[in-house]
């Protein structure tokens, strides 16, 4: 007989640490494929903070939604954790490679769209293979 294995999404801190890796992953290719573009195709570099914002939100707004989706509940403060846990990985890494931490308007920009995502993901169609 096969024991049953609890998934990593019912324990609340190991689940919003994959969704905020997920997020900050999802982050990162955007950051390449926004910068590239506008690097490449562009080719100028007026835009640089939209579009390092629009990389924030999209890796918030996924990251969040991983966590909505297979956690089943508490979309919004589960998503605003994730936004809130990613700003201070950002912040974090703001402090070590250019000396100063992230500005308060990122805490803002990633909690509101991860909250976005919470809500989107707990709203969405339920995994097939998710265990509870």
């Amino acid at each position: 007989m096969r024991k049953h294995r609890r998934s990593i999404w019912t324990n609340a801190p190991l689940s919003a640490a994959a969704a905020v890796f997920c997020g900050l992953l999802t982050t990162g290719a955007a950051w390449l494929l926004l910068s590239g573009i506008l690097f490449f195709v562009m080719g100028d570099m007026k835009l640089i903070k939209a579009f390092s914002g629009a990389a924030l939100v999209s890796g918030a707004y996924t990251g969040a939604f991983l966590h909505g989706k297979y956690r089943r509940r508490n979309g919004l403060f589960g998503g605003s954790l994730c936004g809130a846990l990613m700003y201070g990985a950002v912040s974090i890494a703001g402090l070590i490679i250019l000396g100063a931490p992230a500005d308060i308007k990122k805490l803002l920009m990633l909690t509101v769209s991860g909250a976005a995502g919470g809500v989107a993901g707990v709203n969405s169609k339920r995994p097939k293979k998710l265990m509870d």
